[in-house]
């Protein structure tokens, strides 16, 4: 069975499929990005800072992604699209990128899982001034109480050690940063293969990064040869799994479902966050934050989850 979709004035049908895959996709990113949260601490400020950390993650990315492109058709861009494209590399990847890790570098991992987890409200906002995206009563809910449980976990987290107002005031920015790429890059890949879409943006914001005045000074303050084993296979997992896969995977997903229904799944960043917390904490990786984990925090979990349903796998079933 198909469902037959209209955006932006291209029609397109969607199989039952093709929707069941762009979920269990957009799942695995969060999974990623919640275990990249905790890993990603270990490097900064240690070894990398946030804006050498960023240049090694877009270039390393920008060369996979081309890699790919280059046995695979690509299609003119039309003109009209070419400030689209230009757009999302500056809010996909140069500004979402900088102060994502400047943020975490300032503060912790949890609260960039909660912070991130507001993502959803910021998409439903930005699709309904700048595109044709409309929620029915249920999503609406959904994404009411998803917001919910977001704001209580935030309130919740207090002022604990590792955390920094300045931190989390750049992770707010990253999260609308990644709203506007998300609603921004749906009508590209109505028009162009999802492949040629991020390699594009990615390349743009790389471009971008180079522009970046600290980028060269920083980068040449870093001693690659006291990097340890651990610290470049925790750079390799940023490279390849949080970026490269990511997006990847957060493209296709964009295909078959909404901005907003995609943006949903952040809402289960947090969950990601403190099981690879307790994880990696087991395992020797990471510092121990447990003591973080409390009943009410589980309580507003509860209500994010629920927002998720409603959100998504309402509509799928529907």
């Amino acid at each position: 069975m198909h469902q037959t979709k209209i955006q932006n004035n291209y029609l397109y049908a969607v199989s039952k499929t093709q929707i069941i895959q762009a979920h269990i996709a957009l799942l695995v990113v969060n999974l990623l990005y919640g275990a990249n949260h905790v890993l990603a601490k270990g490097v900064m400020p240690q070894y990398l800072d946030p804006t050498t950390f960023i240049l090694l993650r877009v270039s390393g990315a920008v060369a996979l992604f081309w890699l790919l492109l280059l046995f695979q058709k690509r299609k003119p861009v039309d003109r009209s699209d070419y400030w689209r494209f230009a757009a999302a590399g500056l809010f996909g990847v140069a500004i979402n990128q900088l102060f994502f890790f400047h943020g975490l570098n300032l503060s912790s991992a949890l609260n960039a899982g909660i912070i991130m987890a507001l993502n959803p409200l910021m998409v439903f906002i930005l699709a309904v001034l700048f595109s044709k995206d409309k929620l029915n009563a249920t999503n609406g809910i959904g994404v009411l109480i998803g917001a919910i449980g977001a704001i209580l976990l935030t309130l919740s987290s207090g002022h604990t050690a590792g955390t920094s107002s300045l931190g989390d005031l750049f992770l707010l920015i990253n999260a609308l940063s990644y709203a506007f790429y998300l609603v921004l890059s749906k009508p590209l890949l109505l028009k162009y293969s999802p492949l040629q879409v991020i390699t594009y943006v990615f390349s743009i914001g790389f471009l971008l990064l180079l522009l970046f005045p600290p980028t060269w000074n920083q980068l040449a303050q870093v001693d690659f040869s006291v990097f340890p084993s651990s610290v470049w296979y925790k750079i390799i997992y940023v490279i390849v799994g949080v970026t490269f896969l990511t997006y990847l995977l957060t493209i296709f997903g964009l295909k078959y479902v909404s901005a907003t229904v995609s943006a949903a799944y952040i809402y289960t960043q947090p969950i990601m966050v403190i099981l690879f917390t307790v994880l990696f904490a087991a395992l020797g990786w990471a510092d121990n934050y447990t003591h973080t984990i409390t009943v009410e925090r589980l309580l507003y979990m509860f209500f994010i989850f629920t927002g998720v349903y409603l959100v998504s796998f309402h509509k799928t079933k529907r």
